[in-house]
């Protein structure tokens, strides 16, 4: 399977495909070596991640290996994963917010304006502020209004 295909892309044919056929064993044959990539393949079922660049041999063993379920990836494939998953892994623990920006962040999910959150945190409001533009730009995100709606997504609200 392909990562670049026209009508859908190897990721989503890759959960399609399994989803219907779970017994089906795919390995993504691509020139994409970027982390994120390779962690969405993986992550839809992909036994094995192989780059197009691979000698005809390897692509042999690929096979082989995905008949076995044994999955297959080249150094550079297996440390770009690597990476990935472990990007993943820090941002899903604490999105690399410090802990007074998740205490800005809750604060602004229960409706506090900047100064309430100041007073209650014993901050002025310009530092508020700052907490406010490094939560945004560390979600990507675009308003205060976002960021409610995220902190909430995440769980970390106590209704």
């Amino acid at each position: 399977m392909d990562l670049m295909m026209p009508g859908m892309d190897g990721v989503s044919s890759t959960r399609a495909l399994l989803a219907k056929y779970p017994h089906v064993r795919i390995i993504i044959l691509t020139s994409f070596l970027e982390d994120d990539k390779i962690v969405a393949a993986i992550e839809a079922g992909a036994v094995s991640y192989v780059l197009k660049t691979v000698s005809a041999d390897e692509l042999v063993y690929a096979m082989q290996g995905a008949l076995r379920g044994m999955p297959v990836m080249s150094g550079d494939v297996s440390q770009a994963l690597t990476r990935g998953l472990r990007r993943r892994t820090a941002q899903d623990e604490d999105e690399g917010l410090t802990e007074r920006e998740r205490e800005v962040l809750l604060l602004i999910a229960e409706g506090k304006s900047n100064k309430e959150i100041g007073d209650e945190l014993h901050i002025s409001i310009k530092t508020v502020k700052t907490h406010v533009s490094n939560l945004l730009m560390k979600c990507e995100l675009e308003d205060r209004t976002q960021l409610a709606i995220y902190a909430h997504r995440k769980g970390w609200v106590k209704t």
